[in-house]
């Protein structure tokens, strides 16, 4: 009963912004990518099945079984480096019944319960704090070596966030920040060409245009295109004629912005700073220091997320392939979000 009288307050504010998001995400992508359908669906469904369970689900459940939770991400994680789908020189993906799923997608939420539990505590020791990194570099690389620049970097996002809820001294954290710093020169080894290409290729988008900048010049083509309403469903150039690459997924959002103009993308600014701003207006209403620190991970991460997608797509970030939060065609990413909402539903009083 109590989860009935929740739908007439920021609960139902968060579910009616993820509904819409999703209903708008799935209009425009039944027109830039029909093929998708009506495996799409799949998805879809499996989003709301999950999305119950775990709303329904006892949060002292998973904070018990949070280590077991931890190891089976790391499970999860190997698994597409030895059956993986290889798709463009990335292994990301398990294949399962004709379909497909990214781990390191639906792990990230259960990786941030985990170090909300391990590092929230009345007194954390510097070694203790070295454990931590240690445990987060982990999955960390063997996100990145998929290779996933996006998703590792928002996993990063998420620890950080813990980091910053516990009891830690922030000069210690700093500390954190000087080593992973250090760690740039190793990562930057780690990436795949093409990943290079698009961080190199931002600085100057112009220097070559059917190359490295090609991406993000059609991108914001796309977005300045479509005016105040849009050229209409079905009736953008870039996206229909397909110059506007992975226009499903990671240019979502320029897709939107040619076929439903300056109203379409407004609306999904509004909805998302909807769902953002009750969001962290969970933090002060959490269960615990623990239910706090997740919180804090799932909101900078998905904030993130939302924030280089809509960047890159507008030409303000590099490339970094990262989907719009409820948006971008991708079932493992959308299983991923929803999951973490029911868990920030679950973690607040």
């Amino acid at each position: 009963m109590g989860k009935v009288t929740k739908l007439f307050g920021r609960d139902g504010l968060i579910l009616l912004s993820i509904s819409l998001l999703i209903l708008i995400g799935t209009l425009v992508l039944r027109t830039v990518a029909p093929g998708i359908f009506p495996t799409y669906y799949i998805y879809l469904g499996a989003s709301l099945v999950v999305f119950i369970m775990f709303w329904r689900l006892d949060p002292e459940i998973m904070k018990i079984f949070s280590l077991h939770l931890y190891i089976g991400s790391l499970l999860l994680l190997i698994l597409p480096l030895i059956i993986g789908q290889v798709t463009r020189g990335a292994i990301r993906w398990i294949p399962l019944f004709g379909l497909s799923f990214q781990p390191s997608e639906i792990v990230r939420p259960f990786l941030f319960l985990f170090f909300a539990q391990y590092l929230i505590r009345d007194e954390i020791d510097f070694k203790h704090l070295v454990k931590s990194v240690i445990l987060f570099l982990i999955p960390f690389f063997l996100i990145l070596v998929q290779p996933s620049l996006g998703v590792s970097l928002l996993t990063g996002v998420g620890f950080f966030g813990v980091l910053l809820s516990s009891s830690i001294n922030k000069k210690q954290i700093f500390t954190v920040i000087l080593l992973g710093l250090a760690t740039l020169p190793l990562i930057w080894l780690l990436l795949a060409p093409y990943q290079k290409n698009r961080i190199t290729g931002f600085l100057d988008p112009n220097s070559d245009p059917l190359g490295v900048g090609y991406n993000s010049i059609q991108s914001m083509i796309s977005v300045g295109s479509g005016g105040v309403f849009g050229k209409g469903l079905g009736k953008g150039i870039q996206t229909q004629l397909a110059f506007l690459p992975e226009r499903h997924t990671d240019f979502i959002f320029a897709s939107i912005g040619e076929e439903l103009g300056l109203i379409g993308t407004f609306t999904i600014l509004l909805l998302l700073f909807i769902y953002f701003f009750v969001m962290s207006s969970f933090i002060d209403r959490a269960k615990d220091p623990k239910s706090r620190a997740f919180i804090t991970a799932v909101l900078l991460s998905l904030l993130t997320e939302a924030v280089i997608h809509i960047g890159m797509n507008m030409g303000l970030l590099p490339i970094t392939g990262v989907p719009l939060p409820f948006v971008s065609a991708g079932g493992s990413a959308l299983i991923g979000t929803v999951i973490s909402t029911a868990m920030v539903l679950n973690a607040k009083k």
